[in-house]
């Protein structure tokens, strides 16, 4: 049996598109490099990550396990597991069940996202005697992320008197920029998987998941995927990312537009947001999250602001222009309260979904952007200090109470 096979120093390639249900493989074909996004875990601060959190042993587990398969259910079976055991294992130490395994912080995000890409590596460069086919290995990235993100684990308990509260964050991005980041909304998601939130009207059980950033996986409907079984049963949903400095945001509008800005594969897209039935699609949707209520409540340290603006092209207009108030009729969106990023894309699918679910006027649900999270003043290389994790830890806190404002108001 060949082990795995890692080839470094190479440009990676795009991550593969069009995850679709493998057929039996006729022939050995060539396993794809590692991506842009996987190569930079060579770099020293995701290597000190992982090994002062303890997640260093998760891809060479996987790469055992990869190598005893003898065919490709084994395999699909193994990274369906392992995947799973990454989610949970991320989980367990966020909420302090579990050993540690290092120093570092046990809040942080970022374990669970250098893991994932050694794991997504070892599946994309594997090279097993019985062969693979492209659509085989696609369907085997698929299940390891959808697994190690949490979308296969939302499950609420049954019965009434039980709020179900739906929440979704992001991987790290900008690494080219700083290697060293943390995305606070990743790190919300792991903290509060599975909690109770206690409110004035009964507990609410809080679910979550993780999303990556990266423009095709949206394309291809990782968002609608996850979300569309859960939306028709829960009472609340928000979906979080970072977003300014010092603030937080309850974006009230959300637009169809792509800004073009690279993510996490240095790929950019710029234009209307892909949905299916594209001819219903609508330039904005909005948030039914409580905003005047959130707003005016004090959840933490960090002010909460209702957002409002938007940029569009007016109707018969053909240049863009700010507007502070929302959207005008008629017009193109060209950037939403959160931006035209990721975060405004995710916000604007989800309550896309809700809407053609026919849940608009009975489900709340919109999108919250945390504080940037940053490093102590003057730290331009250590991974961690105490105020990058106290900013964490009161940013998680903050979303938490935001939540109990939001499902004692809805």
């Amino acid at each position: 049996m060949n082990s795995i096979r890692v080839r470094l120093g190479v440009l990676g390639l795009a991550l593969l598109t069009g995850f679709t249900t493998p057929t039996a493989a006729s022939a050995a074909q060539a396993a794809p490099s590692p991506t842009v996004e996987e190569q930079r875990l060579g770099r020293a601060a995701p290597q000190e990550i992982l090994r002062r959190s303890g997640f260093d042993t998760a891809a060479p587990r996987l790469a055992r396990a990869l190598e005893g398969a003898r065919s490709y259910g084994e395999a699909r079976r193994a990274v369906t597991r392992e995947g799973a055991r990454l989610w949970q294992r991320a989980v367990d130490r966020a909420q302090g069940r579990g050993p540690a395994g290092g120093d570092l912080s046990r809040d942080d995000d970022r374990p669970l996202y250098w893991a994932r890409l050694g794991m997504t590596r070892d599946v994309r460069t594997w090279e097993p005697e019985f062969g693979l086919t492209d659509g085989q290995r696609a369907a085997l990235l698929d299940e390891l992320e959808r697994a190690s993100r949490g979308q296969d684990a939302i499950r609420y308990p049954h019965g009434t008197g039980l709020k179900r509260i739906l929440l979704t964050g992001f991987d790290p991005f900008t690494l080219d920029r700083d290697i060293r980041i943390s995305n606070p909304s990743g790190a919300t998601a792991l903290a509060l998987d599975g909690t109770v939130i206690e409110t004035a009207d009964g507990p609410a059980r809080v679910e979550t998941a993780v999303f990556p950033v990266r423009w095709q996986d949206f394309t291809d409907g990782t968002v609608e995927r996850a979300l569309r079984p859960h939306l028709p049963k829960v009472d609340l949903f928000t979906t979080v990312s970072q977003g300014r400095v010092g603030r937080f945001d309850i974006e009230r509008t959300n637009g169809a537009w792509r800004g073009g800005f690279g993510d996490n594969e240095n790929i950019g897209r710029t234009g209307t947001v892909p949905v299916s039935d594209p001819a219903s699609q609508p330039q904005w949707t909005t948030t039914t999250l409580p905003y005047a209520a959130i707003t005016a409540a004090q959840t933490g340290r960090f002010p909460v602001y209702d957002n409002t603006s938007v940029t569009e092209i007016p109707a018969g207009a053909t240049e863009s222009v700010v507007r502070p108030d929302g959207p005008t009729p008629g017009s193109t969106a060209r950037a939403g309260g959160g931006g035209d990023y990721l975060s405004n894309e995710i916000a604007y699918r989800a309550t896309l979904l809700r809407d053609r679910l026919g849940l608009h006027g009975t489900l709340p649900g919109g999108h919250v952007h945390t504080p940037v999270l940053q490093f102590a003043l003057g730290n331009t290389t250590e991974v961690t200090d105490p105020e990058f994790v106290r900013n964490r830890l009161d940013i998680i806190a903050q979303v938490r109470a935001i939540l109990k404002v939001a499902a004692e108001t809805s």
